[in-house]
């Protein structure tokens, strides 16, 4: 085999003594070129959202009852825990508006992200302010304000954004790990 040109042994269906990257040339997938498109998609989409929950009280009647119906599908909608704009209670709370914007910030700064290595550890540290602030608060020990409960959401939320749409394309994600070769 080694009398072929290099184009022509990429070719080669299976050669026992060459690598398995001489064997099969890597191509890009749809899935690869689609993946920041995909993530560009969904920080569009967070951005629509987010501003969305903040005009919903200016917007007409049929598309703001639209995003209050929603918003309480997905928010308790307390009114002392809600922000209010112009005497207009958003459609959800301080903290899912500030998960919100978070996710505005992370699905923002993911494309630019390089490789997330303990996934689970950074989501877990984010949500841990916002775990803390629910516990001091069921305990009596303080009710924190509005602002923080939105500034506990926006830690989460944008970790939690950032590394979901950083880790789509899994190499960046974790190391690859070497395939073993099979034995005879």
């Amino acid at each position: 085999m080694s009398h072929l040109a290099p184009s022509a042994r990429s070719r080669a269906p299976s050669s026992p003594g060459l690598p398995q990257q001489a064997r099969r040339p890597h191509l890009p997938t749809a899935t690869s070129a689609t993946i920041p498109s995909v993530v560009w998609l969904l920080a569009a989409l967070a951005t629509l959202w987010f501003a969305l929950l903040l005009v919903a009280p200016w917007l007409p009647l049929p598309l703001s009852a639209g995003i209050y119906t929603l918003g309480s599908y997905i928010c308790h909608q307390r009114p002392e825990r809600s922000f209010w704009l112009e005497g207009s209670q958003l459609p959800v709370c301080a903290r899912c508006l500030g998960v919100y914007a978070g996710a505005v910030v992370g699905s923002g700064v993911a494309p630019f992200m390089s490789r997330v290595l303990r996934p689970r550890l950074a989501i877990l540290l984010a949500v841990l302010p916002a775990l803390v602030s629910l516990l001091v608060e069921w305990a009596g020990l303080a009710r924190p304000s509005n602002s923080v409960r939105a500034a506990t959401g926006v830690i989460g939320g944008a970790v939690i954004a950032a590394v979901v749409l950083a880790t789509l394309n899994y190499q960046r994600c974790a190391r690859p790990r070497p395939i073993a070769p099979k034995r005879p």
